[in-house]
């Protein structure tokens, strides 16, 4: 081999190894800048999902976000936000007030045990009621305008009345019972009643509820849950002393069962208060 085939050939082959070092060199800040873009999208994306996350936990709940909204008040109802309930007789002379949480477990023991002797002594002229719904085992403060945090039960199952009240007095008060009955409340550590299939699935059961499509739409839009949360401020600002349900109130004197001021929760113990007041 001449000298300049051998000078030749080592040229070509320098030239090769430069050739191939500024392709590796390329390629290398090429994947640098990849790596580089990468993490400033992670970076973003991260500041972004923290942005996200701050604003919805900075967004009000359902609740709170209807608490200063118009109320649209169910048929049948007189007074300040259709919150004045009224049933029975207009023959009737004295006014019995009911106070109750839809998610309580002694208003349902009473609905349970008494609930047929009271509504039969409405259907019979003895007395009006009027209902007054409370939610604070949600947690609710409404009198305080708080939204409270164990739940959303209470309000769901009053908007769900609220919605049966515009069908009819008799709607409300036979859904009323199905609330409370045995089959369908749930243990008050149970937050059942927020699930709106689960109340459509106990209006079933009432006739004039069944497959009613007004009254489920209202229930899944929400109607009347800005109803609910005024229902709930009238019962923490009542004048009657009431902090507790079940209480039950004539002429401004709670009714009791015994000298500790017990609510009377069987039929004797509510036929003998009754008589006394309607006698008072």
């Amino acid at each position: 081999m001449s000298k300049r085939n051998s000078q030749t050939a080592k040229t070509a082959a320098r030239e090769r190894l430069r050739l191939e070092r500024e392709r590796q060199a390329k390629r290398a800040k090429v994947k640098r800048q990849v790596v580089v873009a990468g993490a400033v999208v992670a970076v973003l994306a991260a500041a972004g999902g923290i942005g996200y996350a701050v604003v919805q936990a900075n967004k009000p709940s359902h609740w709170e976000a209807i608490k200063d909204e118009k109320v649209v008040a169910p048929a049948n109802t007189t007074g300040k936000d259709g919150t004045t309930v009224v049933i029975g007789k207009a023959s009737a002379k004295k006014t019995l007030k009911v106070y109750e949480d839809p998610r309580c477990p002694i208003c349902a023991q009473f609905e349970q045990t008494v609930g047929s002797t009271l509504d039969k002594d409405v259907e019979d002229g003895k007395f009006k009621v009027q209902f007054v719904g409370g939610t604070f085992l949600d947690g609710d403060s409404l009198g305080k305008g708080q939204i409270g945090s164990r739940g959303e039960g209470s309000k769901s199952a009053m908007a769900a009345l609220g919605a049966a009240l515009n069908v009819s007095d008799q709607a409300f008060l036979e859904y009323k019972t199905a609330l409370y009955s045995k089959k369908f409340h749930p243990d008050e550590s149970t937050d059942k009643f927020k699930d709106a299939d689960y109340l459509i699935k106990i209006a079933q059961t009432v006739p004039d509820l069944k497959d009613n499509a007004a009254f489920q739409k209202a229930v899944k839009n929400g109607t009347y849950d800005a109803w609910a949360l005024a229902m709930s401020k009238s019962f923490d600002t009542n004048k009657d002393g009431v902090t507790g349900t079940p209480s039950f109130v004539m002429d401004g004197k709670k009714l009791s069962a015994d000298s500790s001021g017990n609510p009377p929760m069987t039929v004797e113990q509510f036929t003998t208060a009754i008589d006394a007041a309607l006698k008072g």
